[in-house]
């Protein structure tokens, strides 16, 4: 019987054990790696502040500059809260700390703050005619008031000007819409709800609070809808031969 030396058995036992090793090393320093690399920053969106109340800039945000929902994700909502002054720059950060420690904590806050707009949407374009739409957004502005304990204060803004705030304790999750839900309690509470507006523009979702002496505010911004619509009577002007002829020749210049 020939004798067969062991030795090659025994290396590649060791060659298998310590790349086994190696792998298990490099898995958990992969796993270190994603747990303390910070997450990409969300681009910047557009927000557009044109409803004079701080709730009605709330509804506006399902509609962004790109005509998508300016919410779509937690972090756009910290950069709407930013830029509405409702947090400021230290609070914003916790909030994002906060949101990397807890992922669920956020995504629900997310769509709880969604679920308030779409009651405040309604408030705006029906609460005036229909109670029950009045009454159901009163049912939930008080369960977004009743579930937050905090301290309310006044604040020194960036501007010079003062504001109120609002500083949730235990969640921090919990108090991010409580001015906006105060500022729809304020609305109702003075009578405000006869002079909010959609915008007379049928593409456009925007609503604003008329602050006009006459109460005959259509457009939710001149520089965009009312200049869309002023084109158009232009345009309709111009195919059926009602243009003057001193603004026709004006043009044609």
């Amino acid at each position: 019987m020939p004798f067969r030396n062991p030795q090659p058995r025994y290396n590649q036992k060791i060659v298998r054990a310590r790349s086994l090793a190696v792998k298990r090393f490099f898995l958990r320093l992969l796993r270190i790696v994603r747990q303390y690399t910070p997450p990409m920053a969300t681009p910047r969106t557009t927000f557009t502040f044109v409803g004079e109340r701080l709730w009605l800039d709330f509804v506006n945000s399902e509609l962004s500059a790109r005509n998508g929902d300016a919410l779509y994700d937690f972090e756009s909502l910290v950069q709407w809260l930013e830029a509405a002054t409702i947090l400021d720059l230290e609070r914003a950060a916790g909030i994002r700390r906060r949101a990397v420690q807890q992922p669920a904590g956020a995504a629900a806050s997310l769509i709880d703050a969604r679920r308030v707009r779409a009651s405040l949407r309604s408030l705006a374009e029906r609460g005036v005619v229909s109670e029950r739409i009045r009454m159901d957004a009163l049912a939930e502005i008080n369960r977004v008031l009743g579930r937050s304990a905090g301290t309310r204060r006044v604040d020194l803004k960036t501007d010079g000007t003062f504001g109120r705030s609002f500083v949730p304790v235990g969640d921090a999750f919990a108090g991010l819409v409580i001015p906006v839900v105060e500022s729809a309690a304020d609305a109702l509470i003075a009578g405000e709800l006869s002079r909010v507006r959609r915008c007379a523009d049928v593409r456009c979702l925007r609503v604003f609070y008329d602050t006009t002496k006459n109460g005959r505010r259509r457009w939710c911004d001149m520089s965009t809808c009312g200049n869309r619509a002023k084109a158009a009577r232009h345009r309709e002007k111009v195919r059926t031969g009602d243009l003057p002829v001193s603004e026709e020749s004006t043009l044609q210049t």
